[in-house]
């Protein structure tokens, strides 16, 4: 299935304004110049992103070794392919695919989207029974286009999916 948007392109600024996930994206956010810096995240770091997407699985997560958490975001901020950036991220344990999407969201110089049940939705996607690369690198192209087009940036057209997702799914 193909992604089609389910609201006004000219909408998505007025909705990522109103976005309220309910947990702020500051303390990620405040990590960016050190993580684009070093180029890879700390196992304090990685703690920050798992208890922002996934609160009741982030503790998972605490199962890598430091040196490990290290080793494996170096090599997924620093890979040339794309497919290895993302598959790289979930050999993490306690990172999905949709954790490591907001990995390199928030800390590849790149633009990447969320990827997110209420974003899927309003782009009239289903989530898969089980995520790939195939689905997940459809999904990138098709926001990259739509951010481009609209002249926001991934940060601003992420918050305006989730938000109407929030405002309009059952």
């Amino acid at each position: 299935m193909e992604p089609s948007l389910r609201f006004r392109p000219s909408d998505i600024r007025l909705l990522a304004n109103q976005y309220d996930y309910g947990i702020d994206d500051e303390a990620l956010r405040a990590l960016i110049p050190e993580v684009l810096a070093r180029q890879f995240l700390t196992k304090r770091q990685l703690r920050v992103v798992a208890s922002w997407k996934a609160p009741r699985s982030a503790g998972h997560m605490e199962r890598n070794p430091p040196q490990y958490v290290q080793e494996v975001t170096a090599i997924a901020l620093r890979a040339v392919s794309e497919r290895a950036r993302i598959e790289i991220l979930t050999l993490l344990d306690g990172v999905s695919w949709p954790t490591a999407s907001v990995i390199l969201h928030f800390f590849h110089r790149r633009r990447y989207p969320i990827l997110d049940f209420r974003a899927l939705w309003s782009v009239g996607l289903e989530p898969p029974a089980q995520y790939n690369f195939q689905f997940w690198w459809s999904y990138v192209k098709y926001c990259r286009g739509l951010a481009r087009d609209n002249r926001v940036d991934m940060r601003t057209l992420d918050r305006a999916l989730w938000q109407y997702s929030k405002e309009h799914q059952r």
